[in-house]
């Protein structure tokens, strides 16, 4: 198990996403949850996976409160996976990361899929980053400050980088 607090001081949040979700069945199980797919049998159908990488996979998301393991009816023996508010959060990071993929690996016009607009039948628009005034912002665009959880070597850190930054090198 990654220890975040050890290998990325800066910023944990991402090193604990990617604890939870950063193995790459964890995300292709994440995806086929989104695309409808409910049960321990499906899952291994769909993604062609061992049935034990497959079972720890499913209890981390449900320990971490990504997905939810619920019966399919009283008094029966078998479960479903549901995502949870936590996990259907989840949605913008699964689309950029489809996107992205899409552009720099098939390449442009050569996507394996498209998500739509379920009302309008459309391609829905690449996920960008925008300001709170609606800005849409770049790379260069954007600062880091030190946020209410951060360490002192977090803070320190965040400072050399706005100084370099500051300092155009």
């Amino acid at each position: 198990m990654l220890k975040p607090e050890k290998y990325d001081p800066l910023n944990r949040s991402i090193a604990y996403v990617l604890d939870i979700i950063g193995e790459g069945w964890t995300i292709l199980i994440i995806r086929e949850v989104y695309f409808g797919t409910r049960r321990f049998e499906d899952f291994q159908r769909q993604l062609g996976i061992a049935r034990n990488i497959l079972s720890s996979r499913l209890k981390k998301l449900c320990e971490n409160g990504i997905l939810d393991r619920v019966l399919i009816k009283q008094g029966g023996k078998r479960h479903e996976y549901i995502l949870t508010r936590k996990g259907k959060e989840l949605m913008p990071l699964l689309v950029a990361l489809t996107q992205w993929g899409d552009k720099w690996f098939p390449g442009e016009n050569a996507e394996p899929i498209i998500f739509m607009d379920k009302e309008f039948r459309e391609p829905i628009a690449d996920i960008k980053v925008y300001s709170s005034r609606g800005r849409q912002l770049r790379p260069r665009d954007i600062m880091v400050v030190a946020g209410p959880g951060a360490s002192a070597e977090a803070k320190s850190r965040i400072d050399e980088l706005n100084l370099l930054l500051e300092s155009g090198d």
